[in-house]
């Protein structure tokens, strides 16, 4: 990168919020409400243009687009998957109990470390749709076994 380039990036950056298409807006918006939290901060109901706004605590995370057809296809370029952190291994393991009861897809069973000796680890399932999401803690997770040692976990979801 060049001197210029690197003079011209923002001072302070951060993600805003991820916008996801959904193919059932409803369906979509339960499970989005039940394991995170999140409150409807904006919704639109007009034919072909329905859509929610979700965040916590007056900050806008999640954009659901009722435009979707089909499954969420992990082989094409694109989002990887969509990551939340939370403080505690005990909070990943309490959304894992929401996910269980909603029926939720998960990768590995329970809670796992990100890798071989690593103290952060989390949850791996997919949305409705299909997309792929995790749930990990900085801390707590290094007396599981990594289920793969040599490479992220989250990396081959």
């Amino acid at each position: 990168m060049s001197a210029t380039a690197a003079t011209a990036a923002p001072a302070a950056l951060q993600t805003g919020h991820i916008g996801l298409n959904v193919t059932d807006l409803d369906r979509s918006l339960d499970f989005y409400r039940k394991v995170f939290g999140f409150e409807v901060q904006g919704e639109g109901r007009e034919p072909g243009r329905a859509f929610a706004f979700l965040g916590r605590e007056g900050r806008l995370m999640v954009t659901l687009w009722q435009q979707g057809e089909g499954e969420y296809a992990p082989g094409l370029p694109g989002l990887h998957h969509l990551s939340f952190q939370v403080e505690t291994v005990e909070e990943v393991r309490a959304a894992e109990e929401v996910l269980r009861g909603l029926g939720a897809g998960f990768k590995y069973d329970g809670v796992v470390p990100h890798g071989e000796g690593a103290a952060s680890g989390g949850i791996f399932f997919t949305d409705p749709d299909g997309v792929r999401l995790e749930i990990y803690a900085p801390t707590g997770a290094d007396s599981a076994a990594a289920p793969v040692a040599s490479a992220p976990t989250c990396g081959f979801f």
